[in-house]
């Protein structure tokens, strides 16, 4: 039963941990997968098949763009995404948001005298 809530707990930070993720560089979608992973110390490992619909979702919101890279040697070309300045501002303001949310969940959960 645990696994179900941490989904649902994951699904609603993900895309403030991508945006976070593309402030620092410009990065393809498996270093993100593995950057998240490492950060995260393993909490968010992420599959591709739910880093690249958020990211594609990104996109058509104008908060990332992409662009392929030009192969070098035997490389593959890698797509990259990179924050727009729109993306930016959003990332700030789901920010202040989030830090809102932890504050008010700490409020109700933090209460040690009611357990």
């Amino acid at each position: 039963m645990n696994e179900r809530y941490e989904r649902q707990l994951k699904k609603g930070i993900l895309e403030i941990l991508v945006l976070q993720l593309l402030l620092k560089e410009k990065m393809y979608g498996y270093q993100m997968i593995l950057c998240m992973k490492e950060k995260s110390q393993g909490m968010f490992e992420m599959k591709e098949g739910t880093l690249y619909p958020i990211l594609y979702r990104l996109e058509d919101d104008g908060l990332v763009e992409s662009q392929w890279s030009v192969p070098q040697n035997k490389e593959s070309s890698r797509k990259y995404y990179c924050l727009t300045e729109k993306g930016k501002e959003q990332l700030k303001a789901l920010k202040l948001l989030w830090k809102r949310y932890v504050k008010a969940v700490d409020e109700i959960l933090g209460d040690e005298n009611h357990e």
